[in-house]
């Protein structure tokens, strides 16, 4: 059974790994479609500094969660995860190589996010913050400012907005090392050296030993742009633009128009096959705006998701983050159909325990053509955050279930 899934970040990570756990019962072959719009942390800087083809982080972390058991390819996921810390730093194994890295899908961060939502995106390569060289740019700290076309930079690439290009220093020396994760460097290297983003990503999943193939949604990285209303504190009834996948993902306000720049960027060759003989097509769970959505303003990815013979399932987020701030379940289903209206879905699945008042979630779901399926979803200890092993349990039924 072919399966692609799509999303990025934390959220990917989760549904890829909830996927490999029911894998076994399924003989599932499951394909990952990769956001390529972050411009934070890690992946902008990379950007930035280097015009890289792609932002890195994202694709990393669904390689990561593809991995083969065994402990060499373990290892070798430690290492891609592994983050530079900065010189002078106790531990200079920097965060992220103390076992939280490779298994977790947390990616090493800076400090926890467990308040920060779902599964979030926000800080999959834009923990590190390091402190700022003399003159350099302010960043994407705020999410506005810099963000927000408030102010961004006359360097900044249109729809990027002001990616952070901040060089970590300690003791008055540039770390220019600190803050990338191994395995970002690694892509960018590979992306270089092949001048292929599927050969480079082909290449990267065999080190691994992934279960599965990763690809990027577009040939090459897009900027993410969204008209915020509320998103100036200084201005809560006016609407702004807020530039940058980073920017968008922690604006306060309420995001009522998102835009991918380019307008039409062209679609991965691969991915738009895989799209066409998939059984299955899965979005979310994820940061909507920025991880989930974005998949359907790339056209010929649209086009593709729309005219396959798959069937689609939608895994809802157990709770809100900044950009969905306000946005009830039910308005995330309302999403998929105000930016792609000929989206038809077969199945929502939510957990019970997070999706409040099931009726309005199912008057949505059925808007969308959909069945509601409640299972229980969440990891024990009462986060937000998706256990892969239920995950997995509740996909069982799911995608086996007959045409």
């Amino acid at each position: 059974m072919k399966v692609v899934a799509f999303g990025g970040g934390h959220g990917l990570a989760a549904s890829l790994r909830g996927l490999r756990n029911c894998a076994p019962a399924l003989d599932l072959d499951i394909t990952a479609v990769v956001t390529v719009g972050d411009n934070g942390g890690s992946s902008g800087r990379l950007r930035a500094e280097r015009d890289a083809q792609l932002p890195p982080g994202d694709l990393r972390m669904a390689l990561a969660a593809l991995a083969g058991d065994d402990p060499g390819h373990q290892r070798t996921v430690a290492l891609m995860q592994h983050r530079f810390a900065l010189v002078g730093k106790p531990d200079r194994r920097g965060p992220g190589t103390d076992g939280a890295g490779a298994g977790s899908g947390r990616e090493g961060e800076v400090g926890s996010k467990a308040a920060v939502g779902p599964e979030t995106e926000t800080g999959s390569d834009s923990d590190f913050r390091p402190e700022p060289a003399s003159g350099a740019d302010s960043g994407t700290g705020s999410g506005l400012g810099a963000g927000s076309g408030l102010g961004a930079g006359a360097g900044d690439k249109a729809g990027w907005g002001s990616v952070d290009r901040r060089i970590a220093s300690v003791g008055g020396k540039h770390d220019p090392l600190a803050g990338h994760a191994v395995g970002n460097l690694l892509l960018l290297g590979l992306l270089e050296l092949l001048g292929d983003p599927v050969a480079a990503l082909e290449h990267a999943a065999a080190m691994v030993g992934a279960r599965g193939r990763v690809l990027p949604m577009a040939s090459h990285a897009v900027g993410i742009e969204a008209e915020v209303r509320g998103g100036d504190p200084d201005r809560p009834d006016e609407v702004v633009t807020v530039r940058g996948q980073h920017a968008v993902a922690v604006a306060t306000g309420h995001i009522e128009a998102l835009r991918i720049v380019p307008s039409s960027p062209p679609a991965c060759p691969p991915a738009l096959a895989a799209i066409a003989e998939a059984d299955w097509l899965i979005f979310g769970p994820g940061s909507w705006y920025t991880s989930v959505l974005p998949h359907l303003l790339v056209p010929e990815l649209a086009e593709a998701i729309v005219a396959s013979p798959a069937r689609r399932l939608v895994t809802l987020n157990l709770g809100a983050d900044n950009e969905t701030s306000g946005l009830s379940v039910a308005d995330h289903l309302a999403a998929l159909h105000w930016y792609l209206p000929r989206l038809r879905v077969d199945t929502v699945l939510a957990d019970a325990k997070w999706v409040g008042e099931p009726d309005p979630v199912h008057r949505a779901a059925q808007a969308l053509g959909a069945r509601l399926v409640l299972a229980p979803l969440a990891v024990a200890d009462g986060s937000p955050k998706h256990d892969p092993e239920s995950l997995g349990t509740a996909l069982v039924p799911v995608l086996g279930s007959d045409r």
